[in-house]
């Protein structure tokens, strides 16, 4: 009965642990009306011919994922947008960041990263950006 309660303890702990690594950080509701949003890479935009093709895919799978979802408009040129979406695709880990357009770019308002979070096919970093936004305009 003892072992039985400590392995039911231990199973509890573990949902714990990985149903909280899996929350989605809140995104600052100042940005609640924003409509525009411009996508790019830290290191350029999509038409930067020195940009990384995994940085230019990203951009593309970020701005697809945005279009389909339908609640923003996906802008080209940043002093059209009212946030602005940087990228960053590596092997070891992908970042999605928000950054106010009209404030300061040098501080994400928002972000979260992840092994595989903005390669073909789903784009969970692009999920997580969703739901976040969600909760600040419902």
């Amino acid at each position: 009965m003892k072992k039985l309660f400590v392995a039911l303890l231990f199973s509890l702990a573990v949902v714990c642990m990985a149903s909280a690594s899996t929350q989605v950080p809140a995104i600052p509701r100042t940005l609640s009306n924003a409509r525009f949003v411009y996508v790019a890479a830290y290191d350029g935009d999509q038409f930067n011919p020195n940009l990384l093709p995994d940085d230019r895919m990203a951009i593309a799978r970020v701005q697809e994922a945005v279009q389909k979802w339908g609640k923003l408009t996906v802008v080209y040129r940043p002093q059209d947008a009212d946030i602005i979406l940087m990228v960053q695709a590596r092997p070891s880990e992908d970042v999605l960041a928000l950054y106010d357009a009209h404030g300061a770019r040098n501080t994400y308002l928002w972000r979260v990263m992840g092994a595989g979070g903005l390669q073909k096919g789903e784009t969970p970093l692009a999920s997580q950006f969703e739901k976040a936004w969600d909760k600040i305009t419902n």
